[in-house]
């Protein structure tokens, strides 16, 4: 027994407890002085900065993703600063951690080299005005719309609903459907003996009676007449350019305007792939 309370007066359990103790206090208070300061910094970034951009002469997702980039740099800048002081309460010697140039130093270097590339990248898509969120964009292999612009990821809404995140340094090729007027092209699939002057015609009468219904469309439709398409099938092509974001409901309402016309007049179509053969 005189062992064990020898041992336990040299811990010296009461300025353990009393050390701990002004630890969590301040620990506490650090945390509340983080909500507050996140509220206060929210409310200045809603009523300044975010107001100051919106009256601005930006299109508005311009605008929108100058603002999400932003709103994310106020938001890292913080944490960070709430994790620093947090080590800096535990005991954890942050500054010496980071002067060090031992192994751990080269890791966290590494580490942030990452974090720095998707910085630049992401700060050179802002600059250049690469996409906006509301664009309909190509990244890769993935396709969609601009969701959120941020300083390390940008997310974008695929058309089947999925969210993706792709860091900025991954973004190297960017084809952005929404800058200029956009083509839809419509093969309508022919037969070899189709009369195609005829077909011509009817397509010419649907381009005149129906292009001011749809103030979408940009100039006339070109007719480009018979072509084959990479399944070597035999169709007669039109070109529509029309307003981005307007392709699916141009293409959808002109194929089906063209095709009721064809089939009102007398003219046969096979489906895409057949490869019919004829009788005598």
């Amino acid at each position: 027994m005189n062992i064990i309370s020898k041992y336990i007066e040299q811990l010296q359990v009461e300025e353990i407890a009393v050390e701990i103790f002004s630890k969590l206090v301040s620990l506490l208070l650090l945390f509340v002085f983080f909500l507050i300061t996140k509220r206060v910094a929210n409310f200045i970034f809603k009523h300044a900065i975010e107001k100051s951009i919106t009256l601005s002469r930006q299109t508005e997702a311009r605008q929108k993703t100058i603002i999400k980039l932003l709103h994310n740099i106020m938001s890292y800048t913080i944490y960070f600063f709430l994790l620093y002081w947090v080590l800096s309460i535990i005991g954890v010697p942050v500054s010496s951690l980071l002067a060090g140039a031992g192994l751990a130093g080269v890791a966290l270097g590494l580490g942030a080299q990452g974090f720095l590339t998707d910085l630049v990248n992401g700060f050179f898509i802002l600059l250049e005005n690469q996409f906006e969120v509301g664009d309909s964009v190509v990244i890769g292999s993935i396709e969609g719309n601009i969701s959120s612009v941020g300083i390390r990821t940008t997310q974008i809404r695929g058309f089947d609903g999925t969210l993706h995140f792709i860091p900025n340094r991954n973004i190297t090729v960017v084809s952005n459907k929404s800058r200029g007027d956009m083509r839809v092209q419509i093969d309508i699939p022919i037969y070899a003996h189709t009369d195609l002057e005829k077909v011509s015609d009817i397509i010419k009468t649907i381009n005149q009676e129906q292009l001011e219904n749809y103030p979408e469309i940009v100039g006339s439709p070109t007719i480009l007449g018979p072509r084959t398409n990479s399944t070597a099938q035999l169709v007669f092509r039109i070109d529509i350019f029309v307003q981005n974001g307007k392709q699916s409901y141009i293409y959808s309402n002109f194929y089906r305007l063209y095709q009721e016309a064809l089939l009102e007049n007398d003219i046969h179509l096979p489906t895409m792939y057949a490869n019919p053969t004829l009788t005598k």
